[in-house]
């Protein structure tokens, strides 16, 4: 008789998860802007017509308490205050016919806005 162990970690989700398509593009703006040491910084801050936004930009300061999840040398960078408002999130890149951009899939938001850009 053979017997199936399941092995269940506590360890939680990663911060964020990033797809194929969004490493490849962050790479891309990355080396247009000449500096290997800058990291993708993302963030939750208070504002817009639901309660939260979303904010992303290049950074090249890590600071304490901040989780860096690395993807094929694609650093991410989140701050304390954010990790749990983004836990489990995908962040993906789309190019389409109706226009080009980055999109968070987050399994947190319980409401978002018309705009597409604030959630609670």
């Amino acid at each position: 008789m053979t017997q199936i162990l399941s092995i269940k970690s506590n360890k939680p989700p990663k911060a964020i998860t990033l797809t194929d398509t969004a490493i490849v593009k962050v790479r891309e703006l990355i080396d247009s802007e000449g500096d290997p040491n800058l990291a993708l910084r993302m963030a939750v801050r208070p504002g817009g017509c639901s309660g939260f936004s979303y904010e992303m930009f290049f950074d090249s300061d890590v600071e304490d308490g901040d989780v860096v999840e690395d993807f094929g040398g694609v650093r991410v960078v989140v701050d304390p205050q954010s990790v749990e408002r983004l836990r489990g999130s995908t962040l993906d890149y789309k190019d389409g016919l109706m226009g080009a951009g980055f999109a968070i899939e987050n399994p947190n938001v319980t409401r978002s806005c018309g705009c597409g850009n604030s959630f609670s």
